[in-house]
């Protein structure tokens, strides 16, 4: 126990340092009141109307401004931004994000445990604290696809008892309905250890949903529908809305709140874009748009504060601006309006107006490692059929974010290889296996990308990061894919043999120490590109790394091929032959 945090509790000696001037917002009451916050190291030791200064006291002026408790992200993968821990916290703390829940399950998946110590780590030299979910089992995919690290019981034995893990993360609710014997172990381990667990059920019907509570599931990101957050709310599962750069979710479920109000709900972005975040906030975006939606502007603090903090069972120590929590307070001039002026990160002043006073500098990361693999060739990259036509299956994009419904387009075969179709809207998938263990490339269809020439690929791709290529052209994805494996890892835009564009991700092969915004105008560079191929989805490289999650319906593509997310096995993606 730190005796100097509770000699200035008790009033026996000042704070080290006071923030006054200020009017608190008590997340914990509901209460706005003028109030001055002493802080000892990265602690909060008290709050009162009026404290004590000592000749070594220095003072933060608020300036008449609110002193609210930074910001919690409720769900988020911070490698999805493909910035590094350091990047990203420099980002996201000037808009009053103080803590992230994260289960740091890309980088898992490419360096093990080892990749997600350093992670932790490298958070503590930043602004940002992460509360760690460790995965409830890694790879997600259902059957599982190939990574460098699988995550399972033995994992979980080390893992659940680091200090940063909070519960248990995205636990897939096919996974529980189907008794998955991993998770289970896993989900017996947490009730040993005291741990919570979390969900991942989207479009849950309340026969799934009871499943979930019953077997200790304590909160879920994923309703589509405010009906079915509902459903989750009734049934004990505290609900998170989310709003991340494609899944636009806050309008649909901030309607919960006026139902039976805010108190069992929070919020996430879950994954989210450098240049999005750039142009209109992270944490603070989101209480801006709750408060446009009619709710109260104290409730939507505390949806992204104390509420996310109390379900994750961390507010003893965020949340709140409190005795004995950490020093996380943003100073906002309006409630109403809430642009985080200047924000106090673990006790030190660290943002001021939208930008870090001192940005953080990223740790030593050593030499690139290019994939090993060996490069790729259009003869690699052909789906084989008989006759002179074959009727195939594609992953259809539609108009529900990332979900692929069947869609079945007949095809011309030429010399045995069914040969993708521009007019049709029928592109080559692939996903090829990057850690050099299996050598897999299969090879789908995909419709709704809408590419007319090119190709396009990314090793950042949850939930295995593997190379994901969609293209028109088997040369140009062959070029493609062999750009992003000899950068260590990247995002490629392709046309006619040439690499257009090249985003290298070289730590883990998904993520980079870019400054946000120099990452925004890549990002911009490469989605442009593609959108001159003729690709109009909001974020076409975003949406490519989503074709690998087999826990959003009905239809993804891995490295074990295409894989029917209904009934979780590989399927044939040819039809039928004529």
């Amino acid at each position: 126990m730190d005796r100097d945090l509770l000699d200035v509790a008790y009033g026996r000696k000042p704070a080290e340092k006071i923030i006054a001037n200020g009017t608190l917002v008590n997340v914990l009451t509901g209460e706005v009141y003028p109030a001055e916050i002493g802080i000892v190291g990265d602690r909060i030791a008290a709050v009162e109307p009026s404290l004590p200064r000592g000749p070594e006291t220095e003072v933060i002026d608020a300036r008449g401004g609110y002193l609210v408790p930074g910001l919690i992200d409720g769900h988020l993968h911070i490698e999805c931004s493909k910035l590094s821990v350091t990047s990203f916290a420099d980002l996201v703390v000037p808009f009053g994000t103080t803590s992230v829940v994260s289960g740091l399950d890309q980088i898992l998946v490419a360096e093990g445990l080892e990749g997600v110590r350093k992670s932790l780590d490298e958070s503590k030299r930043t602004g940002m604290r992460i509360w760690w979910g460790a995965p409830a089992k890694a790879p997600y995919t259902v059957p599982e696809s190939t990574v460098g690290h699988p995550f399972g019981p033995d994992e979980h034995r080390v893992a659940q008892r680091w200090p940063e893990c909070v519960g248990i993360w995205e636990t897939v609710q096919e996974m529980v309905e189907h008794g998955d014997p991993a998770v289970l172990d896993a989900l017996d381990q947490a009730r040993a250890n005291r741990l919570p667990v979390f969900g991942c059920a989207p479009l849950s019907d309340p026969r799934r949903i009871s499943g979930l509570a019953a077997a200790g599931i304590r909160l879920d990101h994923e309703s589509y529908s405010h009906e079915e957050m509902l459903e989750k709310l009734r049934r004990g599962i505290y609900g998170i809305v989310r709003e991340s750069s494609v899944a636009h979710f806050l309008q649909e479920n901030i309607q919960v709140v006026a139902k039976v109000g805010a108190r069992r709900i929070a919020f996430c972005t879950d994954d989210v874009h450098a240049a999005d975040v750039l142009a209109g906030g992270h944490m603070d975006k989101l209480v801006r748009m709750a408060v446009k939606a009619g709710v109260d502007p104290v409730t939507a603090i505390q949806m992204a504060t104390v509420n996310c903090a109390e379900m994750y069972r961390i507010d003893h120590l965020v949340g709140s601006l409190a005795p004995g929590r950490f020093a996380d307070v943003l100073i906002v001039d309006s409630l109403d309006d809430f642009q985080v002026r200047e924000v106090v990160a673990a006790g030190a002043l660290t943002a001021r107006d939208g930008a870090m006073i001192t940005p953080t500098p990223a740790p030593e990361r050593g030499a690139v490692r290019p994939f090993p693999i060996d490069p790729v060739t259009a003869d690699d990259l052909v789906l084989r059929a008989s006759g002179d036509q074959a009727t195939v299956l594609t992953l259809g994009f539609t108009e529900q974010v990332f979900v692929r419904r069947r869609r079945d387009v007949t095809l011309p075969v030429v010399d045995g290889i069914v040969e993708p179709s521009v007019e049709q809207d029928a592109l080559l998938v692939t996903v090829v296996e990057r850690y050099g263990k299996t050598g897999n490339k299969p090879v789908a269809m995909v419709s709704g990308m809408g590419l007319r020439a090119g190709a396009i690929a990314t090793s950042a791709a949850p939930d295995d990061n593997n190379i994901i290529c969609v293209g028109a052209s088997r040369a140009d994805m062959a070029v493609a894919i062999n750009a992003v494996a000899a950068a260590g890892g990247g995002q490629a835009v392709v046309v006619d043999g040439e690499v257009r564009e090249l985003l290298p991700l070289p730590v883990g092969g998904i993520v980079s120490d870019l400054p946000a915004a120099e990452m925004a105008v890549l990002e911009e560079r490469l989605d442009d590109l593609a959108r001159e191929l003729g690709c109009a989805l909001p974020a076409p490289l975003m949406y490519l790394f989503f074709l690998s999650i087999t826990a959003i319906p009905d239809y993804a593509v891995t490295d074990l091929g295409l894989v029917d997310c209904v009934r979780l096995e590989v399927v044939d993606p040819i039809v039928s032959e004529v």
